[in-house]
């Protein structure tokens, strides 16, 4: 739904930091200066929101398979395993992550934050990226289309085709993007506030089909939608999930080594598994 990278600004950062807390006085080497670990939990305790705690911003509610319960603070869910999976690479426990509510669509305006970073399905833009910074990917996207069965769009698909329908998402999504620059329907999609009005606007036949991420599109039509059906995936435009955090924060620099770590030892492949369902079956769609 909802792939810049910011490793220029982030490891200038981190590198003047390095610098600055290996740095000695009088005639004392470099080499002889003790090495300061600029991602430990004491290190960063000066950039964090609230002393003590990891404050992490998401939407309300919140939908599986990213968070299970509308309960961002059970650990289950991809992004809140994510969450909990940085947060103790950082050195915080599970009780000293705190969760605060920021809507999807003010968390990448220009701005102060009131959060140390943002999950919730915000697909890193160049045009974001001008108010807010990113982190490395925590999950790579594809764009996949639901309708309801029996619907002409469902057999009817060819590229010429799709131009043909009536879409509807949420404001201010990239799958939103999507169907206006890559579809390019002949009628200006329908545009609503939350994903919840754009299921409802399906399930009432307002919309041919709705466009999101194929995890998304997965629940949506196994268990959300009754007889609807995921058409398929769109190949990947090189789209990413980022954490987001506000414009300047060197904590950046921190959450990409931690995200870095999770991903060699196998730990976001791990989650994606268990929570995403990522099947290769699913057949892909030319836009």
């Amino acid at each position: 739904m909802r792939r810049i990278m910011i490793a220029a600004a982030a490891a200038a950062i981190g590198t003047t930091l390095v610098a600055c807390g290996s740095s000695s006085s009088g005639g004392s080497s470099a080499a002889s200066a003790s090495p300061v670990n600029i991602c430990a939990k004491a290190s960063i305790g000066k950039l964090l929101y609230q002393p003590g705690v990891l404050t992490v911003a998401t939407d309300k509610p919140v939908y599986p398979p990213w968070f299970i319960g509308n309960n961002p603070s059970n650990g289950k869910g991809y992004e809140s395993a994510v969450t909990y999976a940085v947060a103790k690479q950082l050195g915080f426990s599970n009780s000293q992550v705190k969760w605060v509510y920021e809507p999807f669509n003010n968390s990448y305006a220009p701005g102060p934050k009131k959060f140390d970073f943002d999950v919730n399905e915000i697909s890193a833009t160049p045009q974001r990226a001008q108010a807010v910074w990113f982190s490395a990917s925590y999950y790579d996207v594809q764009q996949a289309l639901v309708a309801l069965a029996g619907t002409p769009i469902v057999t009817q698909h060819q590229p010429f085709q799709l131009k043909r329908y009536v879409y509807g998402d949420q404001v201010g999504t990239t799958s939103l993007a999507f169907i206006n620059t890559v579809i390019q329907p002949k009628k200006q999609p329908k545009v609503y506030n939350t994903l919840n009005d754009v299921k409802q606007a399906l399930q009432t036949h307002q919309i041919a089909a709705l466009v999101t991420d194929t995890p998304t599109a997965q629940f949506i039509s196994s268990s959300e939608i009754k007889n609807s059906v995921m058409v398929g995936q769109f190949a990947s435009t090189g789209e990413h999930y980022g954490l987001l955090f506000s414009k300047g924060n060197p904590l950046v620099t921190c959450v990409n080594q931690a995200l870095a770590t999770l991903s060699s030892d196998g730990t976001l492949k791990a989650l994606q598994k268990k929570y995403l369902k990522i099947y290769l079956s699913v057949p892909t769609l030319k836009p």
